[in-house]
């Protein structure tokens, strides 16, 4: 598979590879430089929790958290 480097130095990952691994638009990669020629790019793990909070803000349903009643331990 074969992919060419733009004006503005971007390379496209064809939508094959993107589609097998669900690398998704804003995903950062470490690119490093093997040898003359040779580079390696690792895509960057997410930090625990990314996005957590933009999911819950966009819930359809306000006010969708009940909290549940339960005994105080402030008297244990």
């Amino acid at each position: 598979m074969t992919t060419r480097v733009s004006s503005k130095g971007q390379i496209v990952l064809p939508s094959e590879l993107r589609a097998r691994d669900k690398i998704e638009p804003g995903q950062e990669f470490k690119v490093e430089r093997i040898a003359q020629g040779k580079y390696r790019l690792t895509r960057q793990s997410k930090r625990p929790n990314e996005g957590v909070v933009d999911w819950l803000l966009s819930c359809p349903v306000k006010d969708f958290f009940i909290p549940l009643e339960s005994e105080s331990t402030d008297t244990l």
